[in-house]
């Protein structure tokens, strides 16, 4: 019996460690306010020649477990008047900016990485456009927060999205702003008190001598 009760509470431990570890997921967007070239449009037009946009589609409540790869959104270049760069019928980008605010639904946080381009031509087959990330991390804490506390949760990016030709990528077009989140959290001190008062009974029950028929 005290072997059945023993087994019993050391698979409730193991359950209640497996919960804690398991709730470690991060919720997230980038669709907040603000989010957008200069901070005003999802959409950027070309400044002259063929007819072309980059555009900006944003991640929307995403949920990972940490810590994990991410994708912050995606960049989506369309030029239809392009042609190869060897026929020479293409569309110039000047130097833009563009802010990507990131809410921590989880930790009820909000923060920004701001991207900086120096523009370029695009052909249907070739683009010329970087768009360079600063900073590259957001929290743990405070850490490059607008407003509220990540807590033990970080979110970075790379350092660079290059955006692909309009007729390049697994999807024509489109790039990803590809990111990582972590999390340095540890359980509640609640938590560890009834995990050890759990692994407390288990060495009472060991203990306990057998009753003498």
């Amino acid at each position: 019996m005290n072997l059945i009760k023993s087994t019993a509470a050391a698979a409730l431990a193991v359950v209640l460690f497996t919960a804690t570890a398991s709730a470690a997921t991060i919720t997230f967007n980038t669709n907040q306010p603000g989010t957008g070239f200069g901070g005003t449009s999802l959409v950027l037009n070309n400044a002259l020649g063929a007819s072309a946009t980059l555009a900006f589609i944003p991640a929307i409540n995403i949920s990972s477990g940490v810590p994990s790869n991410v994708n912050f959104g995606n960049f989506t270049l369309v030029c239809a008047t392009c042609s190869t760069q060897s026929l020479g019928i293409g569309s110039f980008f000047n130097p833009f900016t563009f802010d990507m605010v990131l809410n921590d639904i989880t930790d009820g946080s909000v923060g920004k990485f701001v991207g900086t381009s120096t523009g370029g031509t695009v052909y249907s087959d070739v683009s010329q456009i970087t768009v360079n990330w600063a900073p590259l991390v957001l929290g743990p804490g405070t850490l490059n927060a607008i407003s509220g506390n990540f807590g033990g949760t970080s979110f970075s990016t790379t350092v660079f999205t290059g955006i692909v030709a309009p007729n390049s990528g697994a999807v024509p077009g489109q790039s990803t702003v590809q990111g990582y989140v972590d999390s340095t959290a540890v359980p509640e001190p609640a938590t560890f008190a009834v995990v050890g008062l759990t692994l407390f009974g288990i060495g009472l029950l060991r203990r306990t001598p057998r009753s003498r028929k």
